[in-house]
Protein backbone atom coordinates (compact mmCIF):
# COMPACT_ATOMS: atom_id res chain seq x y z
CA UNK A 1 0.00 0.00 0.00
CA UNK A 2 1.02 3.08 -1.09
CA UNK A 3 0.58 6.35 1.18
CA UNK A 4 0.97 10.42 0.32
CA UNK A 5 0.78 13.44 2.62
CA UNK A 6 2.69 11.91 5.66
CA UNK A 7 5.63 12.89 7.18
CA UNK A 8 8.55 11.23 9.11
CA UNK A 9 10.25 12.76 12.24
CA UNK A 10 9.70 15.80 13.74
CA UNK A 11 6.89 18.28 12.81
CA UNK A 12 6.58 21.79 12.87
CA UNK A 13 3.05 22.83 14.25
CA UNK A 14 1.38 25.79 16.55
CA UNK A 15 1.97 26.30 19.73
CA UNK A 16 -1.46 26.19 21.73
CA UNK A 17 0.49 27.99 25.07
CA UNK A 18 3.51 29.80 25.10
CA UNK A 19 6.62 27.11 25.12
CA UNK A 20 9.78 29.13 25.82
CA UNK A 21 12.14 27.66 27.79
CA UNK A 22 10.22 24.19 27.18
CA UNK A 23 12.91 21.82 24.57
CA UNK A 24 12.64 19.07 26.30
CA UNK A 25 8.76 18.92 28.40
CA UNK A 26 6.68 16.87 26.79
CA UNK A 27 3.49 17.74 25.32
CA UNK A 28 -0.18 16.74 23.98
CA UNK A 29 -1.79 16.96 20.43
CA UNK A 30 -4.79 18.87 20.79
CA UNK A 31 -6.02 21.53 18.84
CA UNK A 32 -8.10 25.04 18.48
CA UNK A 33 -11.22 25.29 15.89
CA UNK A 34 -10.07 21.94 14.00
CA UNK A 35 -6.55 23.63 13.82
CA UNK A 36 -3.77 21.18 15.30
CA UNK A 37 -2.05 22.89 18.14
CA UNK A 38 0.29 20.81 20.96
CA UNK A 39 -0.19 22.04 24.81
CA UNK A 40 1.76 21.11 28.10
CA UNK A 41 -0.35 17.65 29.62
CA UNK A 42 -3.21 18.93 32.51
CA UNK A 43 -3.35 15.92 33.94
CA UNK A 44 -0.65 12.96 34.45
CA UNK A 45 -2.77 10.44 32.76
CA UNK A 46 -2.75 12.82 29.33
CA UNK A 47 -1.22 11.47 25.86
CA UNK A 48 1.93 13.36 25.87
CA UNK A 49 3.45 11.56 22.77
CA UNK A 50 5.52 14.69 21.53
CA UNK A 51 8.72 16.66 23.15
CA UNK A 52 9.77 19.99 22.62
CA UNK A 53 12.28 20.30 20.40
CA UNK A 54 12.49 24.13 19.00
CA UNK A 55 10.18 26.55 21.37
CA UNK A 56 8.23 28.78 20.53
CA UNK A 57 5.79 31.69 22.02
CA UNK A 58 1.95 31.34 22.39
CA UNK A 59 -0.10 30.71 18.75
CA UNK A 60 3.68 30.75 16.62
CA UNK A 61 5.11 27.32 14.71
CA UNK A 62 7.15 24.71 17.39
CA UNK A 63 8.89 21.96 16.80
CA UNK A 64 8.04 18.96 18.33
CA UNK A 65 9.52 14.98 17.97
CA UNK A 66 7.20 12.20 18.34
CA UNK A 67 7.94 9.55 20.66
CA UNK A 68 8.96 6.19 19.41
CA UNK A 69 10.75 2.99 20.65
CA UNK A 70 13.29 3.32 18.50
CA UNK A 71 15.00 5.72 19.31
CA UNK A 72 15.89 7.52 22.90
CA UNK A 73 14.84 11.15 24.09
CA UNK A 74 16.09 13.46 26.53
CA UNK A 75 13.25 14.42 28.60
CA UNK A 76 13.29 17.22 31.70
CA UNK A 77 13.45 15.48 34.78
CA UNK A 78 11.72 16.24 38.19
CA UNK A 79 13.26 14.72 41.24
CA UNK A 80 16.14 11.71 40.40
CA UNK A 81 15.60 8.72 38.86
CA UNK A 82 18.18 5.26 37.73
CA UNK A 83 18.39 3.50 35.25
CA UNK A 84 15.72 1.25 34.84
CA UNK A 85 12.77 3.33 36.45
CA UNK A 86 9.71 3.33 35.25
CA UNK A 87 9.01 7.14 33.57
CA UNK A 88 6.19 9.22 33.76
CA UNK A 89 4.27 12.11 33.83
CA UNK A 90 5.78 14.60 36.96
CA UNK A 91 2.61 16.08 38.64
CA UNK A 92 0.79 18.75 37.33
CA UNK A 93 0.75 21.91 39.21
CA UNK A 94 1.16 24.70 37.01
CA UNK A 95 4.77 24.97 36.66
CA UNK A 96 6.33 21.60 36.21
CA UNK A 97 3.61 20.33 33.60
CA UNK A 98 5.38 18.85 30.77
CA UNK A 99 8.36 17.28 33.05
CA UNK A 100 8.39 13.56 33.93
CA UNK A 101 9.63 11.47 37.23
CA UNK A 102 10.07 7.78 38.09
CA UNK A 103 6.77 5.99 38.70
CA UNK A 104 5.65 7.05 42.04
CA UNK A 105 3.74 5.87 45.36
CA UNK A 106 0.74 8.11 44.88
CA UNK A 107 -2.17 5.97 44.11
CA UNK A 108 -3.14 8.14 40.47
CA UNK A 109 -3.37 6.84 37.01
CA UNK A 110 -0.01 7.63 35.32
CA UNK A 111 0.66 7.89 32.04
CA UNK A 112 4.04 5.57 31.03
CA UNK A 113 6.39 7.14 28.84
CA UNK A 114 9.42 5.04 29.19
CA UNK A 115 12.28 3.49 31.13
CA UNK A 116 15.24 5.50 32.42
CA UNK A 117 18.58 4.69 30.35
CA UNK A 118 20.88 6.28 33.20
CA UNK A 119 20.76 7.51 36.23
CA UNK A 120 18.87 11.75 36.71
CA UNK A 121 18.79 14.56 39.23
CA UNK A 122 16.30 17.06 39.43
CA UNK A 123 16.12 19.72 36.10
CA UNK A 124 18.19 16.71 34.06
CA UNK A 125 17.53 16.65 30.32
CA UNK A 126 17.45 12.38 31.36
CA UNK A 127 17.61 9.60 28.72
CA UNK A 128 14.56 7.66 28.14
CA UNK A 129 13.90 4.83 26.15
CA UNK A 130 9.85 5.30 25.14
CA UNK A 131 7.96 1.99 25.16
CA UNK A 132 4.31 3.28 24.81
CA UNK A 133 3.70 0.92 27.90
CA UNK A 134 0.39 3.84 28.26
CA UNK A 135 -0.98 3.83 31.29
CA UNK A 136 -0.40 2.61 34.89
CA UNK A 137 -2.53 2.62 37.87
CA UNK A 138 -0.93 3.03 41.24
CA UNK A 139 -2.99 2.10 43.73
Amino acid sequence: MSQSNTRVGQIRVLAGEDLTGKAGYLVKMTHDGGVAEVQLPGDVAHYARYVVVEEAEDGALCTVAPLHGDRNVRLVLKGTCNPGDVIVLAAIDGTEDGKVQSLPATADVYFGIGIAEEAGVDGQLVLVRPTGMGLITVT
